[in-house]
């Protein structure tokens, strides 16, 4: 808990500070003043106390990317019906979900025992994020991160990601070559952003390495570990209205995927 208050007041600060010199680099809606932007973004981020050798790594070929804005104005599957929604996104998921339930029994234990938070609600964001790592997309983060912290839409939001991201590349904890993700910067196979991987990441199988890749045992309890620190109680449902909800709500803001993670994480509870 310590270690997530110094990482978050961290990336506060350095948020802060680059959010107050807004007149040294301005948010566009088009790529033409992109170039001008990162060269800015850099000279504060090493003002800012990172080092040389992260910041040209971590910028290292990113170019902005018409096609993320374009996802990221384009998400209409939030938009459907919770029907609509929950059988496209959950087909065959409670079958496939209760064999990795099995499987990985153990590990799940474990968890719970340190966290608090269930296999059923585990599996379920495991699955809808990622359909249990298989599609964890291939997209270069730094290109995203950068282009949506320099388009207007969210830029403040994007802007603690980027930074998350850089650090995560200068503490060693990924290469730039490794960042890849899906098309708003996640990382993983349950997707997680890059203030979340720096605030609760973990390595949970004692290789000394996080790897939210590969490790089966580091993704469950990075996830749980997220859930626990944003509100989780042990031994409670998860119903809407609840607590564990309310936590639920935390990890995406949309109300139907809110309510997929509940009624699947119910389903495979059954």
């Amino acid at each position: 808990m310590v270690r997530f208050f110094l990482v978050l007041s961290f990336i506060l600060s350095l948020l802060i500070s680059t959010t107050t010199m807004a007149s040294a680099r301005t948010c566009g809606k088009t790529s033409k003043g992109f170039n001008s932007w990162k060269a800015d973004f850099k000279k504060e981020m090493k003002a800012k106390g990172f080092s040389n050798r992260a910041l040209n790594a971590s910028f290292q070929g990113v170019k902005y990317s018409h096609k993320v804005i374009r996802l990221d104005r384009g998400q209409k599957s939030f938009k459907q019906s919770f029907d609509v929604f929950y059988k496209r996104r959950t087909k065959g998921m409670v079958r496939i979900g209760r064999k990795k339930m099995k499987r990985y029994a153990k590990t799940f234990k474990r968890v719970e025992k340190k966290y608090g938070v269930p296999a059923p609600l585990l599996t379920s964001i495991w699955g809808l994020e990622t359909a249990f790592g298989t599609f964890m997309g291939k997209k270069d983060i730094m290109s995203s991160l950068a282009t949506l912290s320099y388009d207007c839409r969210r830029s403040d939001f994007f802007t603690a990601e980027l930074i998350a991201a850089i650090k995560i590349i200068e503490d060693g904890h990924l290469t730039r070559k490794q960042m890849r993700g899906a098309w708003a910067g996640e990382i993983g196979q349950t997707q997680f952003l890059a203030t979340r991987f720096v605030d609760y990441a973990i390595d949970f199988d004692g290789n000394k390495k996080i790897d939210l890749y590969r490790s089966v045992p580091d993704v469950l309890a990075s996830t749980a570990a997220w859930f626990k620190g944003n509100g989780w109680k042990a031994g409670q449902g998860w119903k809407p209205g609840s607590n564990n909800y309310e936590v639920i709500s935390k990890w995406n803001k949309a109300s139907v995927y809110q309510k997929t993670i509940s009624r699947l994480a119910d389903q495979l509870a059954k």
